[in-house]
Parts: C-alpha cells; structure tokens; sequence
C-alpha cells in the first residue's frame, strides 16, 4: 500500500540518512500506535537505502522472541555484509553472550546483564563495517526485542554519532511494556530525533481509498469511511477490502451504504493481538459490557489500567467515546472469547450490572449469556426482564429469559409460576410450541403446586390442542377449590366463563358458577376488565344477537387496547363481536390496526389469529379475494398444524373464498387436510361445516350439504348460539333442499330463518329473502328479491349482493323483461367481478344491454344525493310508481330527477343507467 500522509516523516528519515553518509550519524525513534504504517514507513525507507548511499541491515522485534537473548542484535549481524572471519568472530562473541546473560534482579536495573567487554565487540564490528558502507540499522517493533539486545542497541546508538550509521527505530504507543529505559535511553541523545506518526485525517483516509477504489466511491461514504476507520490505515484499508468484496458478489453494483464485514473485524483483531495482551483483555470486557463503565471491576485490575487501554485503543482508531466505532469490530472481539471466558465475564457483569441498580433486562441479557444462575436473585430478575420483554413486543428475548429461569429455579411452585409464564410467551410465536410444558403443568396441579390462575391458562392450551378430557379435569378441579381462591383466580375464572360460552360451549359446565357481580368485584385490573367486557360482548352477541349498546361498548374496549401481554383476547373478542353482529365495516379498520401493532411487535401467533380474523371480516363484505389473501397469510404464518382446534378459522374463510371464486380443486386440497375431531366441539368447528357444505352445494353435492348445515344447526341449538349472524345455516339448508326437490321444506326453514332476523341484521335478512324468494311465484319474487338486494346492500356483503342480484335477472327472464334482465345483469356481473366470484359472473347473460358501468358524463358531472338514489333504484329495475313509494316522494318527481340524471350522464334511457351506481357513491366525469 503507498504511503499516505508520511511524506513529511519520511523526508526526515533521509534527511538524517544524509547526515549519516556525511560522518555525522544520527538515531531515528519512529513512534505511533498499531497500525498506523510505522513498518511500512520503515520498509520504504530501507528500500532506498542504496539509491541514497546506504547499505540496510534490518532487524524485527517479536513477542514470542523476547526471551531470546540477543536474538535482535543475531538478526542485525547476520543481515551484515561480514567477512567470513568477521562473521565467525561476531556469532562466536553472540554465543558467548547468549550464555552469559544474567536476569534483572530489580526495577532499579531493568535490562538483562550482558558482559560489558562482549556488548562492546559486536558493537564495534558494526562500527567497523560503517567505515567501508554507510549502514541504516533499521530495528522494526523494538518494544518487542529482547533486553539483552536492547542494550546493545542503546550502546550503539551512543556511539553512532560520529559514525557513518543512521539506526531507525520503530515503537509502538500502545504497549505496556516495562522497558521505558530504552527509550529514555535513546531521547536523551542530542543526536536523536522523535518522529510521532499520527492517524490519517479525514483527508488522508479519502486519498487512501480514491487511490484503490477511485474518488466518486470515496466521496460517497467519505464520513463513513473516516468514522469507521478513525484514521487507521489498517482499518480503513480492510473497509476497501469488504466493499470490493461486494462489488464482487453482486455483479458489480455499488451498495447502498458502507459494507463492514469479516475483512474489517479481521483487521480489528489483527490490532489488538499487536498490543500487549492486557489490551486485548480490556477491549473483551469492554465487547461484553458494551460500554467502560464497570469495566476495571469486571477485568479485576485498576482503573489506570483501564484508562490507559481505552486511550490507546480510542488512539488506534478502535473506539469513539468509549464504545467500538462499529458494532462488527465488538462482533468480532466477542467471537474470539473461548466459552468459559464467556461465561465468566457475563456472570461477573451480571453481578456488577445488579449491584449498579441496571435495568432487568441488562442483568438478564448478561445471565442469559452465562448461560447459569449462581445468585439468590437471578430467577426473579429473568422474571420481571420477560415481563418487561412482553410488554415491548420482544417475544424471543422474554422466551429465552423464561427458559433460564425454568431450568435454573428449584422452588417448585415458582417454576410452575414461570412454566405459565413460558406457556404465554412461546404462544405469540407458535401455539404448537407451548405443548410440551402441558404434561408438566397438569401433573403439577395434581401435586398442588400449579396457581389458580395458571391452571385456567393450562386449560385454555389444553382446549387449543383439542385434550378436551385434560381440559376438563383441570376445570373441574378448579370448581373443587372452593372459596379459598385468590382474587387473581377468580379473575381469570369469571373472564374464562363467558370465553368458554362463545368459543367452547360444551365445557362451560366443568366451570364453577361464578356469583355476578361478587365476583367481578374481585377485578381490580383495567386490563382484566376490558377482557371480560369483551368476553361478555361476544357472547351476547351469540347468544342474543346484536345490539347497539353493546357494539358501542365494543368500540369503546377497542379504543383503549394494546396489543400488551394480556390484552390479545380482548381484541379478538371485540373484533368477533362486531363481525357476528353484522359490522364488519367497523371491526376492519380495527383489525388492521391491530394487525400493524403486531407485526412491529414481532408477535406471529397475534399476526396469524387477527389475519384469520380479517378473513371472516372479508368474507363478509364479500371480497373473495381479501379473503382468500388474509386467510393464506394466517396459515403461512402459523401451519396448519399448529392451529390445533382453532384451524376451522382460517381453513373455513378460505375455502369459502375460493369455492365463491371457482377454484374448486384448491378447495378440494385443503378439505383433504386432516382436522382435529375436536374442532366440532368448537365455534370453529361450526364455521368448519359451514364452509364444506357451501362447497359441496357448488360442486353440486346438495345431499351432503344438507347433511353439514343441518349439523352445524343442530350445535348451534344446542349450545344455545343459534343466531344468523354467526352461521346463517338455515338459509344454506333451504338451498340445498331446493336443490333435492324438496320446496315446502325450504321454505319452512327460509321463514324460521326470516323470523330470527330483524333491523340490526341485514346480511342475514337479505340472504333468507333470497331463499325465500326462490320458494315462491316468479311475481312474488322479483319484491322479494328487490328487498333481499337492498338489505344486502345496506351490509355491505358483495357477494351475496351479486347473487341475488343474478337470481333477480333470472326471474325477469322467465318474465319476459329483457330488458330489465339486461339492466340487472350488468350490474350484476359488476359486482361479481368486484368480489372475484368468477362462476356468479360466468351464469349471467352478457348481451348488449347490460351496462358496466362505463359513464359518459359530460365533463364536471355529479348527481345530487336525491338523483342518486332514484338513479340506483331505476338501474335495480323498479318502475317509477315503485321508486315514488319507496322514496316517499311523488312520480313526477322521480322523472324530473331522472331526466336531469340522463343529462348529466349523457344517455338517453333507463336501460343505460350505470349499473355500479349505489347509494352515497359519488358519479364524475
């Protein structure tokens, strides 16, 4: 690498060198710290020794040969050009030294003893050879060389003043090294001159990379360069090294930003091992702290050890402020600690950290490194950091704190404590994963050593996985506790009651009857009161049906949640509770709201249950599609097979999804995957039956359609939750016996269904107007089916709009309207492609007069609201007199504002009426 920045160090080299050649010898102490070019200086120094009139003997100073007596000085006298009888003199005098050399006893007297007559005959020699060459003794890394050595070459330097010899020296500012006589020694020679080598600037760092990788790649990470680096040629060079190594994996193209990798952490290593070991020691505790406080009492050493190692590493570029200047060179640092070393600072951190009064989390992360708990307090800390984890949506850290303090905690009911805890945690991540705590927690309420609380959370993971038998022994044995159970108990017990209602209806009966409002005076906790209010909303809305308040109180409880470490069952209850009452509209926002909240919180078990949610909400405004996407996303998120109970949920939404689209055999995959037997003593497992009876009706099974509504309605009853807005099942088993020839039983079960709807539930209403319509004369029909239109439009369900809409165009064809059939059936196939219900679409007769919806208004063009509404009725088919009594206005008022629509649009007749147009949507040009 060409020398940056040196020019002025090294034209004082050959300045002295000059001086030398002339008789007048000179000492050179080239100081800077590790790696910033102090070899590589002497090197091109040494290079030019014979085009300046110098002859070079080199030698280089090594920490592993510093115990080698004059092994510095060996190196010196065989780079000379001796005769051989001057060779054999001098390696017999090194011999003879080697032998003699005596210790240092004292501080007094640093330098190892070397016979006085010895050091002055091989210094001689090099004196002597000057006579015939001018030398330039050039010693690299000469904090490294023996002390023996470092004698003589203090000898020589005195006596090179009037010698034709230039002696260079290069030292390191980083060691710790206790032979400052050295230096001393050389410093006070008036003949000696200091040459400090200093990191690159800025400017020299960006000369430095525009020289291999050109200036338009140097400009663009010019700060970073400089930053990273901090003026090491060493560490800056290494950055070239990793951005050429991308250039190189990518085909060429430039990165976004700075590229540190392996060839930079290389280059940090390769600094410190070039210091004393104890730097290399500071720099590690410093990687395990990530920060200098506490570092001497981890290290064990003194504080102005400390000091003085983060000065020089801060000097060698390694550190800015205290910390690494990039996270990859503490990387590389921590991934050169054996595992023992490891442990042993991270339990001593740990220490430290808790009797500093530092965060949980900080403790535990330093416990969870250790990979043990030694002291009294260790559990408890892993507790409260997964607690703290929890809460800041880090589901794997707060698992990893929980699997610690499991393995290591010895109390029993405390493990049971954070067993629960575990259960909880993992739960976010996969719901499979919690099954193999479930044995353990259920044998440790046999034992007595499982809370009240915590048996209601084992219970609830028990029915997930369908061990309803579990289940209920531990419901059970919770009823037998009596009343010595304690307030957070009895919380979770009054919640669980209205959850089992609306989710596990069967097992609500192994529940001990809670005592109304005694009870829930018992909650204290916002939290757990939101809960139960959402628990309580759903399965009113189940059992009852909707009602405003409720779905108020609803929005309220959705307005203050969190997607926190309890608050995900309140969510879910309040989004089913509008989705059941027939608002889906309102529980979408929330639900993707939601959705947002737990994807930042890295929560996939909350990602895919609010997903499968989105799905029914879709399936319910009739987006297919929506529903098709939402559905996939929850099964990709979590496996079908970890769903356990719960995968008639997502499993049911799609395959509806994809029957209303057409893609039958995709349908047919998912069918054949095996569910739990235990889903259909679910509310899931009703969804379940509905959705395969759906697809049996499209691949024109009605038999075994019938044989599914019929059994989903038959749970439904008995589990007292048969209200149209969960399963409207009445009015699928009414089509299916259509289908059978059997009229008069469908209309029986379109009528029920009819007489359990009312005003809050117009998806349902106008589904049952549908079936009850095709139970009926051709007139009858075609009112009925205008209403069944209307409701469904007022609920927003697409699909369902579509097909009544597509039974409307059929009856006016057997009328003999065709041009009303035509009218209907534009719009009709407009919405069908809207909701991706490609078979609805494909049924409907596509000839020159339905509409699409294409507009030709004149430019500016907007029907008021009075214009709109008639205009959507006139499309729909009904006749002026109709649209009057529909309206409450007169006739003659309908065809005014029906000529100023056909103005405004540009069309001269009902049949080209826009059949997209609906209530509230605006018409422009």
């Amino acid at each position: 690498m060409s020398l940056v920045e040196r020019d002025e160090a090294l034209a004082s080299l050959e300045g002295l060198l000059a001086n030398a050649v002339m008789g007048k010898g000179r000492v050179a102490l080239v100081s800077g710290t590790v790696a910033t070019g102090k070899s590589e200086l002497l090197h091109s120094f040494a290079e030019q020794a014979l085009e300046l009139g110098a002859l070079p003997v080199t030698a280089t100073g090594s920490r592993v040969e510093r115990d080698l007596p004059l092994g510095v000085l060996r190196q010196l006298i065989q780079d000379s050009p001796l005769v051989a009888e001057e060779r054999e003199r001098a390696m017999a005098l090194l011999d003879e030294g080697a032998r003699t050399v005596t210790p240092s006893g004292s501080q007094a007297e640093p330098l190892d003893h070397v016979d006085a007559q010895i050091v002055h005959a091989l210094c001689t020699l090099l004196l002597e050879l000057s006579e015939r060459y001018p030398l330039m003794i050039v010693v690299d890394d000469v904090q490294h060389a023996d002390r023996a050595s470092l004698l003589c070459l203090s000898y020589l330097s005195r006596r090179v003043r009037f010698a034709r010899i230039v002696a260079v020296f290069s030292h390191s500012d980083h060691g710790w090294s206790s032979e400052t006589f050295f230096q001393t020694e050389l410093l006070r020679q008036p003949h000696c001159r200091r040459i400090q080598l200093a990191p690159l600037s800025r400017a020299g760092v960006m000369s430095l990379v525009a020289r291999r990788v050109g200036k338009e790649a140097a400009e663009r990470f010019s700060e970073d360069w400089y930053a990273v680096s901090g003026g090491n040629p060493l560490l800056a060079g290494a950055l070239v090294d990793d951005y050429q190594d991308f250039l190189h994996s990518s085909g060429g193209e430039a990165p976004a930003e700075l590229v540190v990798g392996d060839r930079y952490g290389q280059a940090v290593l390769s600094c410190l091992r070039r210091g004393e070991p104890q730097m290399l020691r500071v720099a590690r505790g410093l990687a395990i702290l990530g920060g200098p406080d506490s570092l001497a009492q981890l290290l064990g050493v003194g504080p102005a050890s400390v000091i003085r190692a983060l000065h020089f590493l801060t000097v060698a570029g390694l550190l800015a402020l205290g910390r690494f200047r990039h996270e990859a060179a503490r990387t590389a640092v921590l991934a050169e600690v054996d595992s023992g070393e490891w442990a042993d600072l991270h339990r001593r951190a740990a220490e430290l950290a808790h009797e500093g009064g530092a965060s949980t989390t900080t403790v535990a992360d330093h416990l969870l490194q250790a990979g043990r708990v030694d002291a009294p307090w260790g559990v408890s800390v892993l507790e409260d950091a997964a607690r703290n984890a929890l809460r800041e949506g880090r589901v794997e850290s707060a698992v990893a704190y929980l699997r610690l303090a499991w393995r290591e905690c010895v109390d029993e009911q405390q493990r049971m404590k954070i067993t629960t805890m575990l259960v909880r945690a993992e739960w976010r991540i996969n719901p499979a994963a919690p099954a193999g705590h479930l044995a353990e927690l259920a044998e440790a309420m046999q034992r007595g050593h499982l809370r009240g609380s915590d048996a209601v959370v084992l219970a609830r993971a028990l029915l997930w996985h369908g061990r309803f038998e579990d289940a209920r022994d531990v419901l059970e044995h919770l009823s037998e506790s009596g009343a010595g159970m304690d307030a957070e108990t009895v919380t979770e017990l009054v919640i669980a009651r209205p959850w089992l209602r609306a989710t596990h209806p069967p097992f609500l009966a192994h529940l001990q009857q809670t005592t109304g409002e005694q009870d829930r005076a018992a909650i204290v906790s916002v939290t757990a009161n939101r809960r139960l209010d959402a628990a309580l909303a759903l399965a009113d809305v189940l059992a009852r049906g909707p009602r405003e308040e409720v779905l108020d109180a609803v929005e309220r409880i959705l307005r203050g949640c969190r997607l926190d470490e309890m608050s995900m069952d309140t969510v879910e209850s309040a989004l089913l509770a509008l989705t059941y009452a027939g608002r889906p509209d309102r529980a979408a926002p929330w639900c993707d709201l939601f959705s947002a909240e737990a994807s930042s919180l890295q929560a996939p078990s909350r990602q895919a249950r609010l997903a499968a949610i989105r799905a029914e909400i879709a399936i319910r405004q009739g987006d297919m599609p929506g529903a098709e996407h939402h559905a996939r996303t929850a099964l990709a998120i979590i496996p079908l097979s970890s769903w356990g109970v719960a995968a008639g949920g997502p499993l049911s939404s799609l395959v509806l999804a994809l029957t209303a689209m057409g893609k039958y055999d995709a349908v047919h995959e998912y069918l054949d995957q095996p569910v739990p037997e235990a889903m259909f003593r679910t509310r899931y497992g009703l969804h379940y039956l509905h959705a395969r009876g759906r697809y049996s009706l499209a691949t024109d099974h009605p038999a075994l359609a019938l044989r599914d509504f019929q059994r989903c309605g038959e749970l439904m009853s008995r589990w007292e939750l048969d209200v149209p807005g969960l399963v409207a099942w009445r009015a699928d088993a009414a089509e299916a016996c259509l289908r059978l020839g059997r009229p008069e039983q469908a209309r029986q079960l379109a009528e029920e269904q009819l007489r359990r709807c009312g005003p809050a539930t117009p998806r349902a209403h106008g589904i049952a107007m549908r079936l009850m319509a095709a139970t009926g004369n051709a007139r009858q029909r075609t009112t009925l089916l205008r209403q069944a239109t209307e409701l469904l439009q007022t609920a927003g369900d697409r699909y369902e709009l579509a097909r009544a809409l597509s039974d409307l165009v059929k009856v006016y064809q057997e009328l003999g309207e065709y041009r009303r059939a035509g009218m209907i059936a534009g719009r009709a196939q407009a919405v069908a492609r809207e909701c991706g219900a490609g078979p609805l679409g494909g049924a409907l007769p596509r000839d020159g007069d339905g509409d699409t919806g294409t507009l030709t208004a004149e430019p500016g063009a907007v029907l008021s609201d009075a214009e709109r509404r008639v205009a959507v009725l006139a499309a729909a088919g009904y006749t002026n007199r109709e649209i009057a009594g529909k309206l409450y206005i007169t006739i003659s008022t309908v065809e005014q504002h029906l000529t100023r629509t056909y103005r405004k649009l540009n069309i001269t007749r009902r049949a080209d009426l826009p059949s997209s147009l609906e209530f509230g949507s605006p018409v422009t040009a």
